[in-house]
């Protein structure tokens, strides 16, 4: 993992988030909380929000979307449970917080986002990082990625209806998806596992995201 970390009071602010926020909140899978550690989380955010980049809660990036609180962040990424030799699909890349926490862990992540705007920031806010594993893609999420399929893991981020079936057929034997599901107002985290053929879910924590927009989801 490359040394991305900065040297302000950044530093101590963020070592505050892993104990205070994620380690007491149980994750423990070391290579999530190294991930989060080098990663300077303020350099995601809109500039008057960079002191407020490792409180506890999610933050406006603007477009409507927002980068999910750092506690959600670590909790779905311990889910996946990622290996070294991982192919990763994202859907949702927002500024690009949470792909460089996946890009830190896996060997190759697609990323799709809806808005261009938006996708265009997260490409150069890892270049910046030099974190180059990273393919980024404009488009209807919920399609996935057909041709760089099948995936050893899929993080959606953003609250879907249903889980969409491009995913699920996308997911790789012995695969693990993360989303979360539900009613616009609310969702559950859900855990799917394939195996055998066959998918598995696990209900976890519920939560709250933006809409996911697209065909096999909410209309825009």
């Amino acid at each position: 993992m490359p040394d991305i970390s900065t040297h302000d009071n950044s530093d101590e602010r963020r070592k505050a988030m892993i104990r205070d926020q994620i380690l007491a909140r149980g994750v423990r899978d070391e290579s999530v909380l190294n991930a989060m550690r080098a990663i300077p989380r303020e350099r995601f955010v809109a500039a008057e929000y960079a002191r407020e980049a490792y409180t506890d809660r999610p933050l406006p990036i603007g477009h409507g979307q927002t980068i999910s609180q750092p506690y959600i962040v670590a909790f779905m990424t311990e889910l996946l449970g990622i290996e070294k030799s991982n192919n990763v699909l994202e859907i949702g890349s927002g500024t690009g917080y949470q792909t460089a926490v996946l890009a830190s862990l896996a060997a190759k992540v697609h990323s799709i986002e809806r808005l261009e705007i938006l996708s265009r920031r997260a490409s150069e806010n890892l270049n910046r990082l030099g974190l180059s594993n990273v393919s980024f893609a404009v488009g209807d999420g919920t399609l996935g990625s057909p041709e760089h399929a099948p995936f050893d893991r899929i993080m959606v981020t953003a609250g879907a209806p249903q889980v969409p079936a491009s995913l699920s057929d996308q997911l790789a034997e012995g695969g693990i998806m993360v989303l979360p599901v539900g009613k616009s107002s609310e969702q559950t985290i859900l855990r799917i596992v394939r195996k055998n053929g066959q998918i598995h879910q696990s209900h976890t924590i519920p939560c709250r995201f933006v809409k996911l927009i697209g065909r096999d989801a909410w209309e825009e």
